[in-house]
This record gives C-alpha cells, sequence and structure tokens, in this order.
C-alpha cells in the first residue's frame, strides 16, 4: 500500500525539502530493520524525512527510496545523487497539508 502523490503535491514537497538536512543515513549493512524501524518514527514525527545513502552501501539511491518506501508505507517525493525524501503523513493531526 504506498502512497499516491500528484505532480502538483510532489512539488510542494519537493520545495520543503530543499532546506531539510538528512535525518537517516543507510551504510554498508544497506537497509536492516533497525533502520526500517528509525524511519518509520522519524515520518510519524516529522512526516518528511531526507536520508543519504553513503559511498560503502551495497544499494543505489533510487533502490533504497524505493525499498523504504515500500516497507514504511511512504511516498517517494525526490532523489537526488545519493540523497532523497520521503512523504508519510501522521495517523494523528497532520501537519503537512497537501494542495
Amino acid at each position: 500500500m504506498e502512497l499516491a502523490l500528484n505532480s502538483k503535491q510532489r512539488a510542494y514537497l519537493r520545495s520543503l525539502c530543499n532546506t531539510l538536512q538528512p535525518v537517516l543515513y543507510i551504510g554498508k549493512d544497506g537497509i536492516t530493520d533497525n533502520t526500517v524501524t528509525e524511519a518509520w518514527n522519524v515520518l510519524e514525527a516529522r512526516e518528511l524525512i531526507k536520508c543519504s545513502v553513503q559511498r560503502e552501501a551495497p544499494l543505489t539511491a533510487r533502490e533504497a527510496c524505493a525499498a523504504l518506501c515500500e516497507k514504511t508505507h511512504a511516498a517517494p517525493v525526490q532523489c537526488i545523487g545519493s540523497k532523497f525524501c520521503i512523504y508519510r503523513p501522521r495517523r494523528k493531526d497532520p501537519t503537512i497539508i497537501l494542495p
């Protein structure tokens, strides 16, 4: 159950991503259960997060984004170089209101 965004919503979220710093790093172990748990918790707190894939990681940023979105039921927003952003609204009282 992946969240679907239209182009206007994605553009709005991309504009919010520009000022974010990466809060989740994917290293040489790839996406582990701990990574998924951490991503889930951070998404519940912030709704929109930026992640970074380290050089030693076995995945590319696009692969990591797709895998993390699938496991956290989030939507991919943007993937540039080794960084990507994902979005999932909070269950209660979402703070980011999409157009």
